[in-house]
């Protein structure tokens, strides 16, 4: 069978949507360079950017690889090109053809120092993880980061990404070109002002009047992404082979809902973004803190209330209609009223939608990975919202029921003897070695555990009656107290 690639691209002609533009004599120029190719980014921004090409412009990709040559080695030979699966109750295909190339800045420095000083390279957008910025518990650039100061030292090439867009946007202002607009699409909160703190922070180590220049010209939006992107797997590989009739080295699959929030302060020199949806917001805080409420908390609800009920999967878990109901009112009633949404954004609609894509047959998502590191997320997801509520005298019990669920999930965790992913496992494993199922004890050993609870929470008295309570009821019939908070007759 052959491969995907420019000279088989006009045979799908037809068969689904193809990149037309790949097959016209003069194809859109790179104006864009990535950072961190992987399976988000390709499902995701390259698709936004697709999109956008369909209304022209030069604003083809060229995506890094800082190391890695996986995401090289398979598409180099397709000349970018992949293929998009829509996962959900209706499938689509779509090859995505906003990929020009894919360099490894390790072995191809040159050609990506190049890229990126290239005047007609108007944006560099990144896929990086948090510890690719090289923070501090502050959020602010680690100095004493290893890697940081090896790029601060000047021996050798940059081996961070803060170490090659200085060297990048250094050269650029030697020549007397504007700085390229950096925008993080990584879920790191405040993402775009602290790259741009991150990267004068580097400057000013380097060189002063730089840090100057960019302090006073340098454009980072914040922003908000969001769509389920699960591992490629040999299964949509022989999926995709078979719709097209060629074989794609690594396709990509997600689920139908795609969400970009980007901060309103892009040059007008801009991709076509928003005609392919994405949001041009004020305040992408109030999108971020939607997502953690809205998402992020009823997802971490399912998988430890789920967990303890015997479910392995999201889709398995939404299939009980006391749990769906539970997650509803905990919706309705405590988190929306937790909040003010974003004026851009309609929260009925949103919630709605999350809950449909909880109920994707086509997405196989683990309770149990959902679950892992629960230290880190709930004071992040669920703990805030809990806080707000009882500084407002509203309602808190289901809240609590997730937070006592999570607590239960743990002491199952022990007595099973499973693995708990978790940053801090073995502390919480030693609370839950402890525990005898009294709730009086037991909550007050877990709310004791301040790197999770702060005192203003953990001391206060109807937090923790709510958790008591509902822990109490947790302890030997998960489904009847899921019952009895529901209101099930």
């Amino acid at each position: 069978m052959a491969n995907l690639s420019n000279q088989t691209l006009a045979g799908l002609n037809g068969k689904l949507p193809i990149p037309a533009y790949r097959l016209a004599e003069q194809q859109p120029q790179i104006g864009i360079v990535h950072l961190g190719p992987g399976a988000f980014f390709r499902g995701h921004q390259a698709w936004y950017t697709e999109q956008a090409l369909q209304f022209g412009g030069d604003w083809a990709i060229s995506a890094v690889s800082m190391r890695s040559p996986d995401v090289s080695q398979a598409l180099s030979p397709q000349d970018g090109l992949y293929t998009l699966a829509v996962l959900d109750a209706v499938q689509s295909y779509q090859v995505i053809g906003s990929v020009q190339e894919v360099l490894i800045a390790s072995e191809q420095y040159g050609q990506v120092l190049a890229r990126l000083t290239a005047a007609s390279t108007k944006y560099v957008t990144m896929t990086i993880t948090e510890k690719g910025y090289c923070l501090n518990g502050s959020g602010k650039l680690d100095l004493n980061h290893s890697q940081i100061q090896q790029d601060l030292s000047g021996s050798g090439q940059p081996i961070t990404a803060i170490g090659l867009l200085f060297t990048a946007l250094a050269a650029r202002y030697q020549a007397n070109i504007a700085p390229f607009c950096v925008i993080s699409c990584d879920n790191l909160t405040d993402n775009g002002h602290k790259l741009r703190n991150a990267l004068i922070a580097f400057a000013e180590q380097k060189d002063p009047t730089i840090a100057n220049w960019l302090s006073q010209q340098l454009i980072s939006p914040c922003t908000m992404v969001d769509s389920i992107t699960p591992a490629t797997d040999d299964a949509i590989k022989a999926q995709v082979a078979q719709v097209l009739g060629v074989q794609d080295n690594w396709p990509i699959k997600r689920e139908a809902f795609v969400q970009w929030v980007i901060e309103d302060i892009l040059p007008a020199d801009r991709p076509a973004w928003q005609q392919a949806g994405v949001i041009y917001a004020q305040d992408v805080t109030a999108f971020e803190k939607a997502k953690l409420r809205l998402l992020n908390a009823p997802h971490s609800t399912l998988a430890y209330v789920g967990c303890l009920l015997g479910y392995e999967t999201v889709f398995d878990a939404m299939q009980d209609e006391v749990l769906t109901q539970f997650i509803q009112q905990m919706i309705t009633a405590e988190i929306m009223p937790s909040f003010k949404a974003p004026a851009e954004l309609d929260v009925n609609q949103y919630s709605n939608d999350i809950l449909a894509r909880f109920r994707n047959p086509a997405i196989r998502h683990l309770l149990a990975q959902i679950a892992w590191d629960g230290s880190q997320k709930l004071p992040m997801r669920i703990l805030p919202a809990i806080s707000d509520n009882l500084a407002a005298g509203k309602a808190i019990d289901k809240l609590a029921f997730a937070i006592a669920a999570w607590c239960r999930f743990i002491v199952k965790r022990h007595s099973d003897n499973e693995k708990l992913v978790d940053p801090l496992a073995e502390q919480l494993l030693a609370v839950a070695a402890q525990c005898s199922g009294n709730a009086d004890t037991d909550v007050a050993l877990f709310l004791a555990v301040d790197a999770v609870f702060p005192p203003a929470l953990s001391l206060n008295k109807t937090f923790f009656s709510a958790v008591h309570t509902a822990y109490q009821q947790l302890v030997s019939r998960p489904a009847a107290a899921l019952v009895a908070f529901t209101g099930v007759v």
